[in-house]
Formats: structure tokens, sequence, C-alpha cells
């Protein structure tokens, strides 16, 4: 062989082995994370995703942390305008005040065998899942958090042995036909549905006004291994359920709408941020206008240990919304 035909081929093979590499390569995210300003218990210095492998595979990427869809600006306004003439025909009194709210829980432990690495998770996780509600709700979970009307009461808990309903991701027949058999009491009743949340994601919700148009539907789905003590490091300390339980509540992402002047999450008191946060990057600002983006806010896309408050805003958001179509 000449040495020409030996480099032409070396260089072919260094080129096929690049193609192969590329897309692992890139496929995850690497950051820094700081600690948060709050009085959750401080992070480590570093949270690389590749670092968090474990015996049972990869952890979620962050792109694909919450399935639940951000409205288009016309939408969301239909929904804020309609708010706004509820609200108006409101008297103060009828604001219901910290803790006035009881919600009943019911919790559908979906799972593909024995065990809890098969998503058969314990009534110890479900009842330490209740806590982390009730404490996030309660704002007594760092500095500044709003203590919002809202309780939460675990009322009952089914278990089904189903591989495909395990393995059902949002928008699909298994999740449907899932909710259809399992979906328990009225608009005001918190159907918590636990499973591999599609494989690839850590959970999802539906909005307090899509109630009417598809009952069976209602509720949220979280990945089994991000409740109190599951495995999904960073996020495995129940504020995915925190999270997809906002939106049931009438909460957008704070991300939601970018950096727009008047679409967003259409609460005054979170800073805008042009897209959702990970890790933990203290001091982000992706906005121009004042303020620092909100990474410790239970609706932005950061890790566990980050997040700990809702603001008075969405507490009054959630109030509102709950009781306009959900009756709470």
């Amino acid at each position: 062989m000449t040495r020409k035909l030996f480099v032409s081929l070396s260089l072919l093979c260094m080129a096929l082995l690049l193609t192969v590499a590329t897309p692992s390569l890139f496929k995850r995210a690497h950051a820094e994370s700081a600690r948060p300003t709050g009085d959750k218990a401080a992070i480590p210095t570093v949270k690389s995703l590749d670092a968090q492998k474990t015996a049972k595979g990869e952890t979620r990427s962050q792109r694909d942390r919450c399935a639940t869809r951000d409205l288009d600006e016309t939408t969301a306004s239909v929904y804020e305008s309609a708010l706004n003439d509820f609200n108006n025909k409101r008297s103060p009194g009828q604001i219901r005040k910290s803790g006035e709210v009881t919600i009943p829980v019911y919790f559908h432990v979906i799972n593909k065998g024995a065990g809890v690495s098969n998503g058969d998770i314990s009534d110890k996780m479900l009842r330490a899942q209740i806590n982390v509600l009730n404490a996030a709700y309660a704002g007594a979970t760092g500095t500044g958090a709003a203590n919002t009307p809202f309780r939460f009461e675990l009322v009952g808990v089914t278990r089904t042995t189903n591989l495909a309903w395990f393995n059902a991701g949002p928008d699909t027949a298994a999740e449907r036909e899932m909710k259809t058999a399992l979906h328990t009491g009225g608009a005001d009743t918190l159907n918590f549905y636990t499973n591999n949340a599609g494989g690839y994601l850590l959970g999802w919700a539906t909005f307090p006004f899509w109630y009417a148009g598809d009952p069976a539907m209602d509720g949220v789905v979280c990945l089994y291994s991000s409740l109190p003590g599951g495995t999904e490091v960073p996020y495995n300390e129940g504020d995915t359920g925190t999270h997809e339980v906002g939106h049931w509540l009438g909460l957008f992402h704070t991300f939601q709408g970018g950096c727009a002047a008047i679409y967003n999450d259409f609460v005054a008191d979170t800073p805008s941020e042009r897209s959702p946060a990970f890790n933990c990057p203290a001091g982000r600002d992706s906005c121009p206008k004042t303020g620092v983006d909100p990474i410790e806010n239970f609706m932005d896309y950061t890790d566990d240990p980050c997040m700990y408050r809702f603001t008075g805003g969405q507490s009054a958001r959630m109030e509102a919304l709950s009781l306009q179509y959900r009756g709470l």
C-alpha cells in the first residue's frame, strides 16, 4: 500500500468516527450550579448531567423537564381577559386566604412490575410528595416564598401494572386509556399519575381552563423517580410535582413569551426571562427589564435544590383560576 493511499484511508476512518461520535458529544449540556438565595439546602458546585448517570441509565436531559404546552399569545390573551372579567366581579371578601383551600389528591402509581426500580414506588414516597407540596404552597421553603391558599390531602392510591401505561407520554393513546380508566373525582380533585413519563420527560399537566372540554384527561403526570427519595438527581426532591401542580392551578412557565412587553406569564412580580434556566445560574439576567431571572421560582426549569418559591402574584393567579374553573 502506498503512503498516499494509507493517508487517505486514515483520513476517511477519522471522518467516519467523528460522524458517529458527534451527536453523543453534543447531546447533553454541562453547566455550573450556584447556591440558591433561599433557605433550601446548599447544592453541589458542579452539576454535570454526564456525571449523573446511574445504573438505570442517563438522567433526563435539560430540555425535557416539562411537556406542558406554552400557550400562544392569542389563546393566552383570551384566557387572561376572561380572568380579568372574573376578578372584576369579585369582592375582596371572596378571595381565599392562606391555607383555606384543601385539595384532595389521588395518586395513580403505574408500574411495569414489582419494586421501586420498576415504578412501584412506596407509600412513604407518596406521603413525602404530599409534604413537599404542602411546604411549597405554604411558603415554608425559603425567604420570600408566598403562602398560597392551597393545602393537599392524600385521599387515595391506585396501583396498576401496565407496560404501555408505564411508558405513556403526553397526547398518546396510552395516556388517554390510562386516564380514562383511573381518573377519579371532578375538577376540584387532583389526579396525580406517576409513570416513566414517556421515557424522556419529567412531567406534564393540564390547565384548569381545559377541564370542561376534556375532564378525563385532567391531572398531572410525573416521572416516578422524581418524587422525594427517587433516583433522578437533581430532580428528585419532589419539585417536578410542585411545578406541574402549579400548571394544574393555572400558572404558566416564567419564561413564557420571553422578553415580550405584554405577553408573558401574566404575573407582574415574576421578572421576564428570555428562555428557561437550567441548573442554578445565580445572577442570570436574560431580559433588559428590571430584575434578574426568577431562577428560584417553581415555574422555571432549574434543579430542585434551586427552586423554593411562588410569588404573591402567582398565588393570587392560582387562587382566582382555581375558583373560576375548578370551583375550589
